[in-house]
């Protein structure tokens, strides 16, 4: 957490110009609205989404102003799936923090929601590329399909690695893979340099999904959620998919036809946890990510050394270690 904390004291300048960009962007006649919109952004997280972008743009070129509307757009478009994810997902805390759905209802921030998408489009324009404007519009389309995906993997009992992998790819890497496009397509990098760290990008987006879902296995009042909230939706990740396929076959079909029956209780649900780990599926999800972090090294040696390369690989160890 340190090392990530110094990259963004780094870029500093650059958070406080897009995040301000952010602001006027959402800024509105309505005072009911602009109330709302002031009270969510004062809860920002990590923000690692545009520290890529502009990590990005730095390693090809130099941060400018499409760079910061690019990050702005990513941003507001990534906290749009969020208000509209906790609604789905009846989620009454982020961050600590009531949700706009708990406080407002769901009419409310489905529309705030909305509202973050169409300003997101907005600043997108602003930057003048329409590389950037497609990538915006193919990115709403992917998040929406993973989403898709994940609640039929859930409904349809899709117990294989390769359902998994194209479901956190859309939902979670290819917001990843955009904001390292899109930054360097802000200073005019060339298509063929951008293409590896797109795939770089990918692997990180992929980690950062899977660690996500480890974090689900433990108690951790930081992260916002109750252990086995996965599960409790029906959604079965990495270090279970792992024991039910290699288990014992007996004791695996018994845990699949637990998840199939569904409604679980608090003791079934830790019955389940305790699978995963004794089976190694946790130990099995971090073999995973650093075999991806080792693929990814040997992306973005091949270029130049720069304060933004070694940004990118830190950043990279900070999403497998991180404990929130």
């Amino acid at each position: 957490m340190e090392q990530f904390e110094k990259i963004r004291m780094r870029l500093d300048p650059e958070l406080k110009a897009m995040n301000e960009i952010i602001t006027d962007t959402l800024r509105t006649g309505n005072r009911m609205m602009n109330g709302i919109v002031t009270t969510y952004l004062e809860k920002k997280g990590k923000q690692i989404r545009p520290i890529l972008v502009i990590l990005s743009a730095k390693m090809f070129g130099d941060v400018n102003e499409d760079v910061l509307h690019a990050g702005a757009s990513l941003e507001m478009l990534h906290n749009a799936s969020l208000i509209h994810d906790d609604v789905v997902d009846e989620t009454e805390l982020r961050r600590g923090e009531s949700t706009i759905n708990r406080m407002w209802g769901n009419h409310v921030a489905v529309l705030v929601g909305d509202f973050f998408v169409s300003n997101a489009l907005a600043a997108g324009i602003k930057t003048g590329h329409l590389s950037i404007i497609s990538a915006l519009s193919a990115l709403g389309k992917e998040l929406s399909l993973g989403e898709i995906d994940q609640i039929t993997n859930a409904r349809e009992h899709h117990f294989d690695e390769a359902s998994y992998f194209m479901m956190i790819r859309k939902k979670t890497a290819s917001l990843f893979m955009h904001c390292v496009k899109m930054g360097a397509e802000a200073v005019n990098a060339p298509q063929e340099e951008i293409a590896p760290m797109v795939t770089y990008a990918e692997l990180l987006g992929l980690c950062f999904q899977i660690k996500d879902d480890i974090f689900d296995y433990y108690d951790n009042p930081q992260i916002g959620k109750p252990t086995g909230n996965d599960l409790r939706e029906g959604k079965v990740t990495l270090p279970l998919l792992y024991a039910l396929n290699n288990a014992d076959e007996e004791d695996a079909e018994q845990m699949r036809e637990l998840i199939k029956k569904g409604d679980l209780s608090a003791e079934e649900i830790n019955r389940l946890i305790e699978f995963a780990k004794i089976e190694g599926g946790i130990d099995y999800a971090f073999e995973v990510m650093r075999k991806m972090q080792e693929e990814a090294n040997a992306i973005i040696d091949r270029y130049p050394d720069s304060s933004s390369k070694e940004a990118f690989k830190e950043i990279f160890e900070f999403i497998i270690s991180r404990d929130r």
